[in-house]
């Protein structure tokens, strides 16, 4: 009950921070013209390919070089979504042959389109977006709650719904405070600290274990925050490394927000999973062994504490540091594509801000051992 009630004032906070109104850019007059524009926006449909009256993919054209050689497919189509169901029109597909990336269609695909509307409801433009995809997404995703459920049972029903809750928290809490203004890294904590204070007590109950994890998990993350400010500041780090960063910039009501801070908490939330489980570990392991050895010294059972997590630590640090090198893999190879050196690497924004990231998440791994082996202990010698 103790980790609850602290844990409540940070819920009535991040509710507060979520109502209409608070936080909002204090440029209303550019966010009024903003929303005026984007009442414009063009909305994505779906259509079925019926016909295409017009494919020149298949000539050839030994004469022109690949850079310059751009092909078309006329496609007939039929509305299958939005307003206008059943409609046909046709569309040009650009197949440009320089471009890796290319969208090649046959009849009876269906396809993704950005639709225009005039003030009266009618058609005014169309243009090819991608390919649909979300059925192999949902597919896949109700494959990972399935297995989840089949072979964890109760617990891994339990672990669906800790990580639905964790997803909520991030998509109708984080974002919406993020595009508020709120500060970055105060609503990225209160949401690890909620996530982590629900998915353990859910998993594993209301007990001392649990409460230790929890606390050793927010101790762990907050290390990494402090270690993630403190060097990045050092750094000069500006939270725009990445074309996605840059392009958000870019849209006039998302001009003020605090980039760098974005970065550090996009680093809080990526150590929270690794940290969570380190905590979680140690934790249950000492809880395990008081229960056997009753009698066990708080110095020795601290000491067993501390020798887990050390077990732990290798693997979980290499899973970490994996995961984001494994997230910028096609970037490093780019660079040594071009021969571009290790050390004008590493003092790129992008890549610094990588590094950084991988090593401030797992230093707050490495520093969630002691601070859960501590606090267990200090629990136990209270109870005792």
């Amino acid at each position: 009950m103790k980790v609850i009630k602290c844990l409540f004032p940070l819920l009535l906070l991040t509710v507060f921070l979520c109502i209409p109104g608070f936080g909002e850019a204090k440029d209303a007059n550019m966010r009024a013209y903003y929303d005026e524009k984007m009442t414009v926006e063009e909305e994505v449909i779906k259509a079925v390919i019926i016909n295409i009256p017009y494919d020149d993919l298949d000539e050839e054209r030994p004469d022109i070089p690949v850079e310059a050689d751009v092909r078309f497919q006329h496609l007939q189509i039929q509305l299958i979504s939005g307003n206008h169901i059943g409609e046909v029109f046709t569309v040009r597909n650009t197949v440009e042959y320089v471009n890796p990336y290319n969208l090649i269609f046959e009849v009876g695909e269906e396809i993704l389109l950005y639709q225009t509307e005039t003030p009266d409801g009618a058609i005014e433009g169309l243009r090819i977006f991608e390919r649909p995809r979300e059925g192999s997404i949902y597919f896949i995703v109700g494959l990972f709650f399935v297995a989840l459920i089949a072979i964890g049972g109760l617990k891994g029903f339990k672990s669906a719904i800790t990580l639905l809750f964790t997803g909520s928290l991030i998509f109708l809490v984080m974002i919406p405070a993020l595009l508020k203004g709120i500060n970055p890294i105060l609503i990225s904590v209160i949401v690890c600290a909620l996530s982590s204070a629900f998915t353990l007590v859910v998993v594993s109950g209301r007990n001392r274990k649990t409460v230790t994890a929890i606390l050793g998990t927010v101790g762990g993350v907050l290390a990494a925050a402090l270690i993630a400010l403190f060097v990045g500041n050092w750094a000069r780090l500006t939270g725009l490394g990445n074309e996605e960063a840059q392009l958000l910039a870019f849209v006039p009501q998302f001009r003020n927000l605090d980039y760098k801070g974005l970065l550090f908490a996009g680093i809080i939330i990526g150590a929270l999973g690794a940290v969570m489980d380190v905590a979680m570990s140690i934790a249950s392991s000492m809880s395990e062994i008081e229960l056997i050895h009753p009698k066990i010294s708080n110095k020795e059972l601290f000491k067993s504490g501390m020798n887990v997590g050390r077990d732990i630590m290798g693997s979980m640090s290499n899973t970490l540091i994996l995961a984001y090198v494994g997230s910028s893999i096609q970037v490093l190879l780019l660079f040594y594509s071009f021969n571009v050196s290790s050390y004008a690497i590493i003092n790129m924004d992008h890549m610094a801000s990588e590094i950084i990231r991988a090593m401030a998440g797992s230093i707050g791994l490495v520093f969630a051992i002691p601070i859960t082996a501590a606090i267990y202990t200090y629990n136990r010698k209270n109870h005792s």
